[in-house]
């Protein structure tokens, strides 16, 4: 990892916040409004999801039936609880904490954002997080500290929990070494 341009996290996002959202996003978080008022997902709507983040988990999601996927979403979006709310989405197959982030990120992106490899490398390259250099292996306390952090700035800016984490993720290559964003010449 390159050291990075700004000292501080309130510096980058002074700089470069972007408010910005991928078309795709704004796509799924359009399909997904219906959520917030029914308050559960359906299976199509948690493989959409799948697809988006990372669809290598889509036969693990696609194990989940339809009951189990509307109950445990229905009691997730229920609680009060954070940690309970983690704990129910992640109990489903296929589910990873980077995963459950995204479920609610496109389903309440003013409140979440995307806990990512790429996030959490910026957020340490700043020293706004002190573990995991490499960004991996994320337990609850984690992703919680992560989303304080971004709704903290969120409300600094008063701008979306999404627009601060989108702005970490768009400035990650800004830190890598190698060949992750090199583009393939064409012949």
């Amino acid at each position: 990892m390159k050291k990075p341009r700004y000292r501080t996290l309130a510096a980058l996002l002074n700089h470069r916040l972007g408010r910005a959202e991928d078309e795709d996003a704004i796509q799924l978080m359009r399909k997904l409004r219906r959520v917030r008022t029914r308050r559960l997902l359906e299976k199509p709507e948690l493989e959409a999801i799948c697809r988006w983040k990372s669809a290598r988990a889509i036969r693990l999601i696609r194990s989940n039936t339809e009951a189990t996927i509307r109950r445990t979403t229905r009691e997730a979006f229920a609680t009060r609880s954070e940690q309970k709310r983690l704990e129910l989405l992640v109990s489903l197959d296929g589910v990873s904490i980077p995963m459950a982030s995204a479920i609610l990120t496109l389903v309440w992106p003013e409140r979440y954002g995307v806990i990512d490899i790429r996030v959490w490398q910026v957020l340490y390259a700043l020293k706004s997080v002190s573990t995991k250099p490499n960004g991996v292996r994320f337990h609850f306390k984690n992703w919680y500290k992560m989303l304080c952090i971004l709704r903290y700035h969120a409300r600094r800016l008063d701008c979306s929990v999404r627009d601060v984490e989108r702005t970490l993720f768009r400035y990650h290559p800004n830190l890598q070494t190698g060949l992750l964003y090199k583009k393939k010449k064409k012949k």
